[in-house]
């Protein structure tokens, strides 16, 4: 399993949010450039961040994108599931697609409890603790 190019800007993109000041608005132009990514691509994606409700849009003069709840309540899982849409490990797993042969599978047991797992890690990591986890090491 791999990320898109379009869930690591995005997770990138919001952790810069959050390391800004909580009140402070910033423009995706600026995001791009501090991150090193292409700046229409990413305001494609910040569309996707805030219909998921994770970062807000301000309209107008002073206009950009700001976090839409502490950092401390968004975690990498709903940053990626924003962009991409569920996580599944296979397409039996995938809550919009199912299979009718799990029950009797001897795959899905296994790929579900990895699956789970996984999910639970990237539940457990949240804006703030990267954020601070990169103050650490700087």
């Amino acid at each position: 399993m791999r990320l898109t190019r379009a869930a690591d800007y995005g997770a990138r993109g919001t952790l810069y949010l959050a390391r800004q000041p909580r009140d402070r608005v910033v423009l995706v132009g600026e995001i791009a450039r501090a991150e090193g990514v292409p700046e229409s691509y990413l305001a494609k994606i910040f569309q996707s961040l805030a219909r998921a409700g994770l970062v807000r849009s301000h309209r107008g003069a002073r206009g950009g994108f700001s976090l839409a709840r502490p950092a401390a309540e968004i975690t990498l899982r709903q940053i990626i599931e924003a962009v991409e849409g569920p996580l599944s490990l296979n397409r039996c797993l995938d809550p919009r697609e199912g299979c009718e042969c799990s029950p009797t599978c001897p795959m899905y047991a296994p790929l579900a409890a990895v699956q789970e797992r996984l999910l639970a890690a990237l539940d457990a990591i949240t804006l703030d603790a990267m954020a601070a986890k990169e103050s650490a090491a700087n």
